[in-house]
């Protein structure tokens, strides 16, 4: 009967980790396991993930806490222990994208705990909601990576007074002061 167990505890062990869907375990926010499908997701080696918060992985502190205060709140009145939302995450490479992310609690009377989460790199647009143009969404997806309006032009294969035109109307738009205002607005947006 004990080899019976430990075979089956082998085999959902591996099909954790060679499971296609980016997924981890968190306690406390804490990355304690992953697959190779989420280290391959964003791009890091276990041993620089184990055990750290998974605001490591959160293009800023800010993101961090908004989302977790938002999830936390959900999680709380949820029938189900489900959450689910879209978000900026951030590669190792320093490369921040789209992701679609869905949590289940496993403790819900502690929701943070113990919780298994799933994560989707999210290839479409940003979803924001002030009024963007699709252009205007496409190039703030390269501003908030660091790409110059040249650099976004060679991309785009237009022409880098376009996207000056652009990046000024997400400028008035999102009401941003500056370059580093405007990146930090466009990484909120929801």
């Amino acid at each position: 009967m004990k080899d019976e167990s430990d075979h089956l505890q082998d085999l959902e062990r591996l099909a954790f980790q060679v499971s296609p869907a980016p997924q981890v375990i968190t306690g406390n926010r804490r990355m304690l396991d992953f697959n190779d499908a989420f280290l391959k997701l964003f791009g890091y080696e276990r041993d620089e993930l184990a055990d750290q918060l998974i605001l490591k992985l959160y293009p800023s502190q800010a993101d961090y806490q908004a989302i977790g205060e938002r999830s936390l709140s959900w999680l709380r009145n949820a029938l189900n222990g489900a959450y689910s939302d879209e978000r900026f995450m951030q590669h190792q490479s320093g490369e921040v994208f789209w992701a679609r992310a869905n949590g289940y609690t496993l403790t819900p009377d502690e929701p943070f705990q113990l919780m298994v989460w799933h994560f989707e790199r999210m290839d479409r647009a940003i979803r924001p909601t002030v009024n963007l143009t699709p252009r205007e969404r496409e190039i703030s997806a390269h501003i908030v990576n660091g790409l110059t309006c040249k650099e976004v032009a060679r991309k785009l294969s237009i022409s880098h007074r376009t996207v000056e035109v652009h990046r000024a109307r997400l400028m008035k738009k999102l009401q941003a002061r500056n370059s580093a205002d405007l990146v930090s607005k466009i990484i909120v947006l929801r």
